[in-house]
C-alpha cells in the first residue's frame, strides 16, 4: 500500500521514532501499540461521521442530533477495513453529509477546533465526485498535504443534482494558510482549471444558516 510504503520510508529514515511523531496530533503509547501488533499508524487518529437530514432550515439542536459518529481508525489497515464497507456517494441518498475527521474535532462550526476556520469548497457532478472524493480521503490519511496540523477535516456532500466536497482548516484569517491550502488540494487531487473553488469561513455560515451560499472567495 502506498501509504504504508511512505509510512515506512519515514520511519527508516529518521532512524528515530520521536522525530516523525507529533505529541499533540497522536499519543506515543497508540503510536507503539500499533507498531508492535504489525500495523501502520498514522500520524493522525481519525473518525467518519455520518449526517442524513430533512431537508429545510439548519437548525443547531437538530443538526447535533442528527449527526452519527460511525467509527474511528489510526492504522492504514484500519482506514482500508472503514472504507471498503463504506457507500459510495452515488448510493447515497440525498441530502446526505460523510464527515472525515481529527479524532476529537466534531464536524461543527461551532467546535472548538472549527470556530476560527473555514473550509474550501468544490462542486462536483455526479459522474466523478467518488474518485476525488477517494483522492482527497487518501491524501489526508498519507498526511500528503501541506500544513496538515492546520487542517481539521473533509465533508462529502450528497444532494441531488451535484455532490460537493469541502476541506475544513483552522484558521479563516491566516490569509496564507488558506490560500496554500488551496493550491494544495488542488496539486494532489491532479484538479483541473475548470473547477472554481470557493472559501467561505464558519462564522460566516454561522450568521446566514448555509454551508455554500454566500462564499467569500474564489480561486
Amino acid at each position: 500500500m502506498e501509504i504504508a510504503e511512505r509510512r515506512d520510508e519515514e520511519i527508516r529514515e529518521s532512524g528515530n521514532m520521536e522525530n516523525i511523531k507529533s505529541a499533540d496530533s497522536f499519543s506515543d503509547e497508540r503510536y507503539s501499540r500499533d507498531l508492535k501488533a504489525g500495523l501502520h499508524p498514522l500520524r493522525y487518529k481519525f473518525a467518519i461521521w455520518y449526517t442524513r437530514r430533512t431537508p429545510g432550515v439548519r437548525s443547531q439542536t437538530s443538526y447535533e442530533d442528527n449527526i452519527k459518529k460511525i467509527v474511528d481508525f489510526s492504522t492504514v489497515e484500519g482506514f482500508w477495513a472503514c472504507y471498503c464497507h463504506l457507500a459510495r456517494s452515488s448510493l447515497l441518498p440525498s441530502p446526505t453529509d460523510l464527515h472525515f475527521f481529527k479524532d476529537g474535532i466534531r464536524p461543527l462550526w461551532e467546535d472548538s477546533a472549527n470556530c476560527n476556520g473555514g473550509k474550501w469548497i468544490i462542486r462536483f457532478s455526479k459522474v466523478v465526485s467518488a474518485r476525488f472524493w477517494e483522492d482527497l480521503l487518501l491524501a489526508l490519511v498519507g498526511d500528503q498535504l501541506d500544513d496538515a496540523d492546520n487542517i481539521c477535516g473533509a465533508v462529502l456532500s450528497v444532494r441531488f443534482n451535484e455532490d460537493i466536497i469541502s476541506v475544513w482548516n483552522r484558521n479563516a484569517s491566516d490569509h496564507q494558510a488558506v490560500m496554500g491550502l488551496r493550491d494544495s488540494i488542488k496539486r494532489h487531487l491532479k484538479l483541473p482549471h475548470s473547477y472554481v473553488m470557493e472559501y467561505k469561513p464558519h462564522d460566516a455560515s454561522l450568521r446566514d444558516n448555509s454551508s455554500y451560499r454566500n462564499t467569500w472567495m474564489r480561486g
